[in-house]
């Protein structure tokens, strides 16, 4: 008699959806498709001296860059990405952006995407808006879009990466070794994840930790986005 294998749970699937180059609004930021005439000068301003730092760019692929023409040719290649959809992170009110996020390595047919390409500059990062826009990209790749696993990589040295992974209830899955070539260095890359069975509650402490009443008369939080989501875990 042949033994039958082990096999993964059959799964009635409908692939996901693309996300489209479309606006995300919350109560603090804007999360809006990248307009490379408008947004090269404050975002080249947000991530270089005097006004930012060129910090900013030490883990990712790009940048820095010598003036905003040469970030906007960069900009307008992302504008335009097949495999990406590229968003500036405008905080409210305002217009003016003041840093990055996208959609990554986007598959449909198996439900996978990642949140990559991560900067904030100084008036955006620490905030609520910051925290805001990680949560609609979740929301509306897990809630709209239909996926079943939403990715977070890093480089394993970027210490600051891996700590807001972990705030924003991504679970740790290990480092692959020798992963990429990165400004001609060595890139071993950590990877986070959280699954849709996960979110529900991950979605829950982040709507807890949003809610006004989290925040003092000097918009301090009054617990952590880390007791939010821990809780919600527990309730579930």
């Amino acid at each position: 008699m042949q033994q039958r294998l082990p096999l993964g749970e059959e799964l009635t699937w409908t692939p996901a959806q693309r996300p489209a180059r479309e606006p995300l609004r919350g109560a603090h930021v804007l999360v809006r498709p990248i307009a490379p005439d408008l947004d090269a000068e404050p975002l080249f301003a947000a991530s270089h001296p005097a006004d930012g730092e060129e910090s900013i760019w030490t883990y990712l692929p790009d940048g820095p860059y010598e003036d905003p023409e040469q970030l906007q040719r960069k900009l307008a290649w992302a504008a335009g990405a097949q495999d990406a959809v590229y968003f500036a992170l405008v905080p409210l009110p305002g217009e003016t952006p003041a840093g990055i996020a996208a959609y990554l390595r986007i598959t449909p047919d198996f439900g996978v995407i990642e949140i990559g390409h991560i900067w904030f500059g100084a008036r955006l990062a620490r905030t609520t808006a910051a925290t805001e826009a990680i949560y609609l990209l979740a929301r509306h790749a897990f809630d709209d879009l239909g996926y079943r696993r939403l990715e977070w990589k890093c480089n394993s040295l970027n210490a600051a990466s891996r700590r807001a992974a972990e705030r924003f209830g991504f679970t740790f899955e290990g480092v692959f070794r020798k992963h990429q070539i990165v400004k001609g260095r060595n890139r071993d890359t950590a990877w986070y994840a959280i699954t849709d069975e996960e979110w529900p509650a991950i979605r829950a402490g982040f709507e807890a930790w949003l809610e006004p009443a989290n925040f003092d008369g000097q918009a301090r939080q009054r617990r952590s986005l880390g007791d939010t989501i821990d809780a919600a875990r527990r309730a579930a």
